[in-house]
């Protein structure tokens, strides 16, 4: 439905990572620590995107669970929905 397929797979079913046609990272799956039967969510937006994605999330109702970073892999910030479920938005160099 989204056009993704899977690029990466880690600790097993763990972690797994969605891509584009292109081979762009997308989604990031992972089983969730908060609660049994979650998953994590990691989404991807491009370099140059990052900081007004954050603020439009935030402007959506998403709260920031700790400060944006840089890493070198690329940005990340730390969100939770309006629910509590905690999500990543990244932003991969490369």
């Amino acid at each position: 439905m989204l056009g993704l397929h899977e690029s990466e797979r880690e600790d097993g079913d763990r972690w797994i990572v969605l891509s584009d046609a292109l081979g762009v990272r997308r989604i990031g799956l992972q089983r969730g620590s908060a609660r049994p039967g979650t998953v994590h969510l990691d989404l991807s937006c491009g370099v140059g995107e990052f900081d007004a994605e954050v603020q439009r999330l935030l402007r959506l109702g998403a709260t920031e669970v700790g400060a944006a970073r840089h890493e070198p892999y690329g940005s990340i910030a730390n969100l939770a929905d309006p629910d509590g479920n905690l999500f990543d938005l990244c932003a991969y160099v490369g």
